[in-house]
C-alpha cells in the first residue's frame, strides 16, 4: 500500500506535498534559526549540542492538539506553520521531525529512529517515539528534542564507554542485545532508569503515520488523556501535567483558566490565547472530578 501524500481523516494536504522528507525544499532554515534564536554553525558534536539546546528552550513539548482530539498533521509545511510561524510546540513526532529537517539543511549526516518508551520497564511499548541519530564518522549521537521530562538537554553519544552529565542529569546509552536495542538511561538514586530503547530499523512514512495515530488516538496512550507540557529554561525544566505545574521553585495546582492561560504564555513561551486555555480547562474538568 502506498502512503505518500495520503491524508488521514481530519488532515489536509496538498497533493504535491512530500510528507516526512527531512530534505523537503519548503523548509526555510533562516525562519527556523530565527524561531530558536540560534545562528548556523558548521556540523560538529559541540554545534549539535548547541542546536538541540536552542530548540529545547524555544519550542516546548506540548500535546494540546491530541488532548483536544486533533490528530497532528506531520506534513513539513504544516509543521513549519505550526511550530515556527504560529509559535506553537508539539510532541516528539513533530519536534524531532522539525529537528531532522534542520539537521539536513545544516549539512549533518542524520537519520530518524523510532523508540519504544520504557520509563523504567524492562521492555518498551510500540515503536512510537521519534528521535534522530547523527553521525560524525564512526561516532554517533542520539539527538532528541521531543521526549520531555527526564530527557537530557544535550545529545548523548551512542556506544560511549562512560556516562555523560549535563545540566539536567547524568545519562548513558547501553546495548540491550536481548531486545535488539540501544537504551537511553538516566541516573536516579535507585540506579539507572530506562527511558526508551531504539533500534536501527529504517523509519518509513507508514511507520510515522502509524506512530502518530497511536500516540494521538489510542485510548491507552497518555496524549489524548492528559495535558502535558515541558520546556527547558535557564533554570532547568518546567513542566505541566494536567493542572499540576512544576518549576525550579516547586509545584502547585493551577487555579483556573486564566491561570492556565498565563502559564502557557509565561512558562512555556506559547502565544497568549485565552480561548484555547478555556477549552483546555473544560477538558481538564472531568479529569479533576474523576481523581
Amino acid at each position: 500500500m502506498h502512503y505518500r501524500g495520503l491524508p488521514l481523516r481530519g488532515q489536509s494536504r496538498h497533493p504535491s506535498a512530500t510528507a516526512f522528507d527531512e530534505t523537503d525544499m519548503t523548509f526555510e532554515l533562516s525562519r527556523y534559526l530565527a524561531r530558536i534564536g540560534h545562528a548556523a554553525e558548521s556540523p560538529s558534536p559541540a554545534a549539535l549540542a548547541r542546536l538541540q539546546a536552542a530548540q529545547l528552550r524555544a519550542i516546548p513539548f506540548e500535546n494540546i492538539d491530541p488532548f483536544l482530539g486533533i490528530l497532528p498533521d506531520l506534513a513539513p509545511e504544516v509543521l513549519g506553520a505550526k511550530l515556527i510561524d504560529q509559535g506553537r510546540g508539539g510532541y516528539c513526532l513533530e519536534l524531532n521531525a522539525l529537528l531532522g529537517q534542520a539537521l539536513a539543511a545544516l549539512g549533518y549526516v542524520a537519520r530518524p529512529v523510532l523508540g519504544r518508551v520504557r520509563m523504567g520497564a524492562a521492555r518498551g511499548g510500540p515503536r512510537a517515539h521519534l528521535a534522530n541519530v547523527v553521525h560524525f564518522g564512526r561516532r554517533r549521537f542520539l539527538a532528541d528534542t521531543g521526549f520531555g521530562g527526564p530527557a537530557p538537554e544535550a545529545p548523548v553519544e551512542i556506544a560511549r564507554a562512560t556516562p555523560v552529565t549535563d545540566r539536567l542529569g547524568r545519562f548513558r546509552i547501553r546495548r540491550d542485545r536481548g531486545a535488539g536495542e540501544w537504551v537511553l538511561e538516566r541516573a536516579v538514586p535507585e540506579g539507572w532508569f530506562a527511558l526508551y530503547g531504539f533500534d536501527g530499523a529504517t523509519v518509513t512514512e507508514a511507520d510515522r503515520i502509524a506512530a502518530n495515530f497511536f500516540c494521538a488516538r489510542h485510548p491507552g496512550a497518555p496524549f489524548p488523556n492528559h495535558l502535558m507540557l515541558n520546556r527547558v529554561t535557564g533554570r532547568g525544566r518546567v513542566s505541566l501535567f494536567d493542572r499540576r505545574l512544576t518549576t525550579a521553585d516547586g509545584a502547585r495546582d493551577l487555579a483556573g483558566p486564566d491561570d492556565l492561560a498565563a502559564t502557557l504564555c509565561d512558562n512555556f513561551a506559547l502565544p497568549a490565547n485565552a480561548a484555547l486555555a478555556g477549552r483546555l480547562w473544560r477538558r481538564l474538568d472531568p479529569l479533576a472530578n474523576a481523581a
